[in-house]
């Protein structure tokens, strides 16, 4: 016998399992929006920065080599 679920049926269903994954897995939920957080603010961040034209990775080792020297 087959069983015919419809999409409102699926979408209560996957929900009920999402909660109960994050009620039951905490921790691991919390480290998954930290992170994306983090990406995000990183993302704001470099494009906030960006006033020039992108420099050459050339560039930057030899400035990074000066700095160690």
């Amino acid at each position: 016998m087959e069983s015919i679920i419809n999409e409102e049926k699926t979408k209560e269903l996957l929900t009920e399992i999402l909660i109960e994954m994050m009620q039951s897995k905490r921790e691991i939920f919390y480290e998954i929006v930290l992170e994306a957080l983090e990406e995000i603010g990183l993302a704001n961040a470099i494009i906030e920065g960006r006033q020039n034209e992108f420099v050459s990775e050339e560039e930057i080792f030899s400035i990074l080599d000066s700095e160690v020297e």
